[in-house]
């Protein structure tokens, strides 16, 4: 197994693309100043040892030197060594509501992103627990399946938003549903369903589908994003505002936190209503409900040493570009010699 200690370097791969459309563009500005000074017979004459080859070659390895660089920038890490452990936990799995609504900034910055950061913050006091997530608008779909994998459950997590559901609603039905498939340890007694939520547009019939998840033994808590008062939904491009939702009268819309329902949700499935707007309370409060909740111990391998790559990738970056200084523009005077393709039978 591998990570990435930060994968925000390989932006750095862009140059690569840039760097060549500099030299082709280059390249074009030379041929046409030659022309305009002489004849490419006389050119070859004044200049007999320039190499046409030789130019591509050491753009090819300065823009190889480029990619070592950003990878050991990356710096990846191999786990070198996997050893079992035994752990004693709950399983928890966290139901996003990803639909527009949730991009309202009636709580800073807005309701999408505070659901994340409030499950990063959790999950930082998490020891022997598993955790799945779903997302859910118009339908749901499974993010992350039930793992002790926290840095993947991290990832997963942080590349979630209101675009990955092109279907609009809340079916919080159907995330139930789902829920239910992630509990695959028949053996464990402790399985926790948290619903993150503004409660609005809630689509169908809840009320059976939330029954028959506390039978197969799911307690379902909901955590409320947003306010009484709600707040306008923008419409975004590239992260620059351009518009707020408006409905059919051309009024602008607003989008309400809709506690009754999420507090229905919550007593009819065995748990409890938490309102999300103070972090801080919510992560107490969600630390507590685990602790409480009986924990069943279980064995699990994980890789317990992961060791850096970046110095590999340092040492080939200087070997190109060590090559790359290496390599003049004018041709090579053995291989010239050598007479590879009869050029000097063709004279």
């Amino acid at each position: 197994m591998y990570i990435l200690e930060d994968a925000n370097y390989f932006y750095l791969l862009f140059t690569i693309p840039v760097i060549v459309v500099l030299f082709l563009l280059l390249v074009l500005w030379k041929k046409r100043a030659q022309k305009r000074f002489a004849e490419k017979e006389a050119l070859k004459s004044l200049s007999p040892s320039r190499s046409i080859s030789k130019p591509i070659i050491k753009l090819l390895l300065l823009c190889l030197a480029l990619a070592s660089l950003s990878l050991a920038l990356v710096n990846p890490k191999i786990g070198t060594k996997v050893e079992t452990v035994k752990r004693e936990g709950v399983d928890v799995v966290f139901a996003i509501d990803v639909s527009k609504s949730m991009d309202a900034e009636d709580i800073a910055p807005n309701r999408i992103e505070k659901s994340k950061q409030v499950i990063s913050q959790i999950l930082g006091g998490l020891g022997g627990d598993r955790v799945g997530i779903i997302g859910y608008a118009g339908s749901a779909f499974p993010q992350v399946p039930i793992t002790t994998d926290f840095s993947s459950v991290r990832m997963f997590l942080q590349a979630m938003n209101t675009d990955m559901v092109s279907s609009q609603g809340t079916a919080i039905s159907q995330a139930i549903s789902m829920a239910t498939t992630f509990f695959d340890d028949e053996e464990q007694t402790s399985r926790i369903l948290f619903i993150i939520s503004d409660g609005e547009d809630h689509e169908g019939n809840v009320m059976p589908v939330i029954d028959e998840a506390v039978k197969s033994g799911v307690s379902i808590y909901t955590i409320g994003m947003g306010t009484p008062g709600g707040g306008p939904i923008p419409i975004k491009k590239n992260g620059i505002l351009q518009e707020y939702k408006r409905d059919q009268n051309n009024e602008r819309v607003v989008t309400r936190l809709d506690e009754t329902m999420l507090k229905e949700i919550a007593n009819r499935g065995n748990g409890e209503y938490i309102l999300g707007n103070n972090t801080t309370q919510v992560v107490d409060r969600v630390k507590a409900i685990l602790n409480e909740s009986d924990k069943k111990e279980f064995e699990a391998k994980q890789f317990a040493d992961f060791k850096d790559q970046f110095q590999w990738f340092v040492a080939l970056a200087f070997f190109l570009l060590f090559l790359d200084i290496l390599v003049l523009e004018r041709k090579t005077s053995w291989l010239t010699q050598l007479n590879l393709f009869n050029e000097k039978e063709n004279e």
